[in-house]
């Protein structure tokens, strides 16, 4: 068995298996079953994988999409496949060239897309094209990248979409973000910094006394806040406030006991029967996208089966 090769390095190359997938099923001879396993075994030759690209079963395509140890003559063309369940495999690789990402980043699909921002081997480069995508999903996802470069992140600052600046109000450890989306105007970017952890009492305190009842309510729900703030929230305008508090894993107990006496019974109840941990804690999290379920793409258009 020959060593396994590193990163790609390079991209081209035809689609692979179309009008050649009935050559490389007699190379590698047999049925699909076993042209299958021949594409899981670890001690397949790497030529051997190479011709399992050209498969004309999209199953054994993807599966050595998958292989971190393929070479780059098998996982180039796939990058082009016509299954977009092989390409989404490629996009997942973290061997996979940046050649390729940057090819697979760009592809029609939007699984694929998004599968290359979770990828690990996405580099700056990469993100750089993200944040110019007009797939504003993309650009979402890469607003989630915890370690996002400042430039990139004060781009995605000014976004088209709010919920681009959401997430990123969301996710974002950068100070300097946190200040800025401090002063957007629409109130599902100040939501999302209502549930970050990174921002400072003086930002909590400001969030507090938000006019928007939603942001009051998703901040009792995500982090601690100062006991000025906690007294003015118990006695919030908002039943919708004063029940998130009551259900709340972060509030205080003396404050979730002044709760249990409050005007409206249903607040008052939620704050009696709270139970740690008992999963009262209706915690809002941002939209996440990116990852579908097992099977969810059966019947797509666009996809091929073997």
């Amino acid at each position: 068995m020959m060593a396994p090769m590193g990163k790609q390095q390079d991209v081209g190359g035809s689609n692979g298996h179309g009008g050649s997938g009935a050559a490389a099923d007699g190379a590698t001879g047999g049925g699909v079953d076993a042209r299958l396993a021949l594409a899981q075994d670890p001690t397949t030759s790497q030529m051997t994988l190479i011709d399992l690209a050209s498969d004309s079963s999209a199953v054994v395509r993807k599966t050595v999409a998958t292989r971190t140890d393929a070479p780059a003559q098998a996982l180039r063309p796939l990058t082009r496949d016509a299954d977009r369940d092989v390409r989404e495999a490629v996009a997942r690789n973290p061997s996979t060239s940046i050649a390729n990402l940057r090819l697979l980043v760009a592809d029609a699909d939007r699984w694929v897309r998004w599968a290359v921002a979770g990828n690990p081997a996405c580099d700056e480069s990469i993100r750089r094209v993200m944040v110019e995508a007009p797939d504003k999903e993309l650009r979402g996802l890469l607003a989630e990248t915890r370690e996002l470069e400042p430039e990139l992140a004060a781009r995605l600052v000014d976004d088209v979409s709010p919920e681009v600046r959401e997430r990123l109000a969301t996710h974002t450890h950068n100070p300097d973000v946190i200040t800025a989306l401090m002063a957007d105007r629409t109130a599902r970017v100040r939501k999302g910094l209502a549930r970050n952890s990174r921002t400072t009492a003086a930002q909590r305190s400001a969030l507090a006394q938000d006019p928007v009842v939603d942001v009051r309510a998703a901040l009792v729900l995500a982090v601690e806040l100062d006991e000025a703030d906690l007294l003015r929230l118990v006695d919030d305008r908002s039943v919708q406030v004063r029940m998130a508090m009551a259900r709340s894993e972060v509030v205080p107990p003396h404050i979730r006991q002044a709760l249990g006496r409050d005007p409206d019974e249903m607040v008052a109840s939620a704050a009696r029967d709270f139970r740690p941990g008992s999963g009262n804690s209706s915690v809002v999290r941002a939209p996440r996208v990116g990852h579908r379920a097992s099977g969810a793409g059966r019947g797509r258009p666009g996809g091929t089966r073997p």
